[in-house]
């Protein structure tokens, strides 16, 4: 194997943090050799598995100046020129931005307002290695190459789990959580900081993104909330019956669309009188017996004999007979069509 005379590394992917030279195995070094670390970067030097030093940015001569450890490692006839085998590992220092993080299953909760709900939540933090020793020596290990990725999952069961604890503390209902984005965030931040430090890591920015119920949930709280601005449901239904039965008598060529949307809307309402439209039970006479029969009301004196129904067959919307003797035309209810 060749001597490595130049020793660097170019970042050419925007999230690879540590990167080996070489990239496995050890390799070929003396005294004399240069080792080039740029801005953003750190290189640990490593022999027979050991961290001897950690070199910043700019370029290192290896020598027993800059590494006191290889004056009693190399042998001394050869003038200090004797190959020897090492390693150097690279790390980023840069900010790794835009690092994702949410639940992988929905977590339950229980809700003031809405009983026991299913929660998500997702966002994004960014986090940079501010102790690359450690960093490489508790997470890296012998890896060649170690992406963002690498422990982006490990990372953010830690997040998730400090998240679901704090939300058990402080969640009274799902609708009331928006407000408390930023300070759930920043308690997140705070609880996990020591668990980053742990492996040379530092926690910089921590963002939630949402927190939502599942898809079925979310369309309740729409018909929640759709029947809340309706305000009188009991008005509103009646008004939109009324206004079918003008539509019918106005337009007789779209009245049966008109009618269909009427009686759709009224339907609380035709329920509502047929049940009080019910006969009552007659009441008991005085000694246990039934009452007789009511006698039914006679016709006012002069009017006319009426021929069509008492009644909407429809709705039993009970109906007054016009100058004719006969039905209206519409039912004033439920606006059946009674003739022609």
């Amino acid at each position: 194997m060749a001597v490595l005379d130049v020793i660097e590394w170019v970042d050419q992917g925007s999230n690879e943090i540590v990167h080996r030279v070489p990239e496995y195995g050890s390799g070929e070094f003396r005294l004399g050799s240069q080792c080039i670390v740029r801005d953003s970067q750190v290189a640990v030097f490593f022999r027979d598995g050991k961290a001897l030093d950690t070199l910043p940015p700019g370029r290192h001569t290896l020598s027993t100046q800059n590494i006191p450890i290889l004056a009693g490692i190399l042998s001394l006839p050869f003038g200090h020129k004797s190959p020897f085998r090492a390693e150097v590992v690279y790390v980023s220092l840069k900010e790794f931005l835009d690092m994702k993080w949410g639940t992988p299953q929905p977590i339950i909760y229980r809700d003031s307002d809405l009983g026991v709900v299913r929660l998500r939540s997702f966002g994004t933090y960014a986090m940079r290695v501010v102790d690359p020793q450690l960093f490489v020596n508790t997470i890296v290990g012998t890896q060649g190459v170690f992406r963002a990725e690498d422990i982006g999952n490990y990372l953010r069961s830690i997040i998730v789990q400090q998240l679901t604890v704090l939300m058990g503390q402080v969640m009274k209902s799902v609708l009331d959580l928006a407000v408390m984005y930023e300070q759930l965030a920043l308690a997140t931040k705070t609880a996990v900081a020591d668990q980053f430090a742990a492996y040379g890591l530092q926690l910089d920015t921590f963002q939630i993104g949402a927190i939502t119920p599942p898809d079925e949930v979310q369309a309740k709280i729409d018909e929640r909330s759709s029947m809340g601005a309706l305000g009188n449901l009991d008005q509103y239904m009646k008004y939109r019956t009324a206004q079918a039965i003008g539509d019918a008598a106005n337009n007789p060529g779209s009245g049966g669309d008109a009618l269909g949307a009427g009686i759709g809307f009224g339907l609380g309402s035709q329920i509502a009188n047929a049940m009080r439209q019910q006969p009552q039970e007659p009441q008991q006479a005085a000694g246990g017996g039934q009452a007789a029969p009511q006698p039914a009301a006679s016709a006012p004196a002069g009017a006319a004999p009426t021929t069509g129904p008492k009644f909407c067959p429809n709705c039993g919307f009970s109906l007054t007979a016009m100058p004719d003797g006969g039905p209206p035309k519409f039912c004033p209810n439920c606006g059946n069509k009674l003739r022609d």
